[in-house]
């Protein structure tokens, strides 16, 4: 499918309101005409967002990159950490431009949506500074250092048309619902769709069309245009024999087709698109492989082949060298007798090449000593047929390679199509940002990761009935337990958690002390003529101290509702909590090595292994405590 303006006008609506003041924080190459944007904020949610050179969209998978994508490198030079500042279409054009701002500079970066699409990057003055394909053709050209220049419109803009527009339908013979889809750019399904709504007959003639019948036209255009680009949507993922499509309303008669409604366009675009894309990357997969089984196909024949040629040509010279020995019975001393030609002449013959003398067994030519006796001629045709076997041994051996290569690739090609990798962009809890993890008592406690976080959760987390925990340390992180009062199981456990977390795991510090305090105990600011660091926050007044006895912190698979999250606390919550679990204490091993060791022994206990391989090594690794550990113990927790 290929979008329309107006639903191209959906999307520009959409995505520039998701994507305010989002900036970028990785682009990554999908296929060599797809990229996806990793758009983060610093309180939201981060976003996929696909641009292809047949759309744009935000994504809720985030698929492996399939083939190279030569504007990677210099899209990630231009626009990483730059702020989305504006996305908007050019009138009803199938083209969209997104500016991003940042560091003092400003880029566009334009998406043609027609042809063969192209992605373009230009400065704010347009001027092309890389893209996808170069253009030269009679009405403009484009490439690098040349000004952008948008294609010559195709028809009226749709989104300022009038009813006097409509009224040139009444001048021309052709069919009325033709007329509107070329004059207004609409695809088929919509210039129908409009006719239907309309009441009037999609074939007549526009010249024989009445004012009244113009303006049902114009109200029912007005009308599907307004609920299409305003979002106003009853959207279905439509297939059939034909192909699939995504619907922003029900059009026409759905009996005859297969229909399933989704959430949004959007998400019914996502998953057509991303459909379409992951079927992209198995066939560039398995092109490239079977290009390669073709060639070998194609050399193993032709090896078969000399084999059997070679075999047969050793043969006949053998069979030459055979036939002159045994004529020595009947009396022939030389091959100069006579009688050689009518001896030889089914298996070979005598010539002469620039007065060399020769037997010709079928094309091969063997230079003899017509003064040598017949048994030393024969000797010399049965040798030069060993020598021709002997080359089948050679060719035999390279068959062999060409044999094992041919397996390895067709075992490739078997398995290319799996060989994608996709995964689910799951919605994450704000919380998932810093450390994290739900008490025994079921409350939620979260912890900065670095100077930065832990001066979020101080400044825009911290509520008027939590408490705020710090080791006696430096290196500590904050820790919040929200609506922690009187809860002493759950005052034990974020202690031990704020210890664990700092640089006492590290350096493996053990009998430190924790301690508590109410939220009006921290000052946001330093007194005067004082510096804090980023991170740090004065504190008055009494310090409720927790002694924490050991270092041990658990790695769970947690699961709320039907989303799968790991999360690490200390042990007692996480077997309460999680379906399984592993216990580490410091000292051992690196955290990806640990985090891998991890991953294992999930897939160990769990029935489904699905859900554990959702996650890569780096989902581990982010819950992990700074510095070397070791596994004590693993098993499955309650709640499993």
């Amino acid at each position: 499918m290929t979008l329309a303006g107006i639903e191209l006008c959906y999307l520009v609506n959409q995505i520039s309101n998701k994507t305010k003041d989002y900036y970028v924080s990785n682009i990554y190459g999908i296929t060599r005409n797809s990229l996806l944007f990793k758009l983060h904020h610093p309180e939201k949610p981060d976003l996929l967002l696909m641009f292809s050179t047949f759309g744009f969209w935000i994504t809720g998978v985030k698929i492996s990159q399939m083939e190279e994508n030569r504007l990677v490198k210099r899209l990630r030079n231009d626009l990483l950490r730059a702020r989305i500042a504006e996305v908007r279409q050019i009138d009803n054009e199938r083209i969209v431009q997104i500016t991003f701002s940042g560091f003092n500079q400003e880029f566009i970066l334009i998406g043609e949506f027609f042809g063969d699409g192209n992605i373009i990057l230009c400065n704010k003055e347009l001027k092309i500074l890389s893209l996808l394909h170069s253009i030269d053709v009679r009405h403009r050209k484009l490439g690098v250092g040349l000004t952008y220049v948008p294609p010559p419109s195709s028809g009226l803009n749709i989104f300022k048309m009038t009813r006097k527009d409509l009224e040139e339908a009444k001048s021309t013979p052709t069919a009325a619902v033709r007329w509107i889809g070329r004059t207004l750019g609409l695809p088929s399904k919509y210039a129908e769709e409009i006719m239907r709504v309309s009441g009037v007959d999609s074939q007549r003639l526009g010249n024989t069309l009445s004012d009244e019948e113009i303006e049902k036209i114009y109200q029912s255009t007005t009308e599907i245009i307004e609920k299409i680009t305003s979002g106003n949507h009853d959207a279905y993922v439509v297939r059939d024999g034909k192909g699939a499509d995504v619907y922003p309303i029900p059009l026409g008669n759905f009996s005859q087709k297969s229909a399933s409604k989704v959430a949004s366009f959007m998400e019914g675009l996502d998953s057509l698109f991303s459909e379409n894309l992951l079927e992209q990357g198995k066939t560039s997969q398995t092109d490239t492989v079977s290009q390669k089984i073709t060639e070998l196909e194609h050399k193993l024949e032709e090896q078969n082949k000399a084999i059997s040629l070679v075999k047969q040509r050793a043969e006949s010279i053998s069979k030459a060298a055979r036939t002159l020995a045994s004529s020595t019975s009947i009396g022939i001393t030389s091959v100069e007798d006579s009688r050689i030609p009518a001896v030889l002449q089914d298996h070979a013959s005598l010539i002469k090449e620039n007065g060399i003398p020769m037997i010709n067994v079928n094309g091969d030519k063997i230079k003899i000593n017509l003064q040598s006796s017949i048994q030393a001629i024969a000797s010399v045709l049965f040798n030069e047929s060993k020598r021709q076997l002997r080359a089948i041994e050679t060719i035999e051996a390279e068959k062999t390679k060409t044999e094992k290569n041919l397996a390895m690739f067709r075992k490739q090609a078997s398995i290319a199509q799996d060989s994608i990798v996709f995964t689910i962009q799951k919605k994450k809890e704000w919380y998932e940002r810093y450390r994290w993890f739900f008490t025994s008592d079921g409350l939620l406690a979260i912890g900065g990761r670095d100077a930065s976080s832990n001066s979020s959760v101080i400044r825009k987390h911290l509520g008027k009935n939590d408490k705020v925990f710090h080791a006696e340390i430096v290196g500590s992180p904050f820790f919040i337990l929200k609506d922690g009062e009187d809860v002493t199981s759950s005052i034990t456990e974020v202690a031990q958690a704020t210890v664990c977390f700092s640089r006492a795991w590290r350096e493996g510090l053990y009998g430190l002390n924790s301690y508590w305090v109410r939220p009006d105990q921290i000052k946001m600011a330093a007194p005067t003529g004082q510096f804090l660091a980023k991170g740090a926050f004065p504190i008055e007044g009494t310090r409720n101290f927790v002694q924490v006895s050991n270092l041990q912190l658990a790695v769970g698979l947690y699961q709320k509702d039907d989303n799968y999250t790991i999360m690490c606390g200390p042990p007692s919550t996480v077997k309460a909590k999680c379906l399984f679990y592993v216990i580490i204490e410091p000292s051992g091993i690196d955290m990806t090595e640990l985090a891998k060791k991890i991953r294992i022994e999930f897939l160990k206990l769990a029935e489904n292994q699905d859900v554990v391989k959702a996650f890569n090594i780096d989902d581990f690794i982010r819950a992990l405590p700074a510095g070397d550990s070791h596994i004590v113990e693993s098993g499955t927790g309650l709640a499993y």
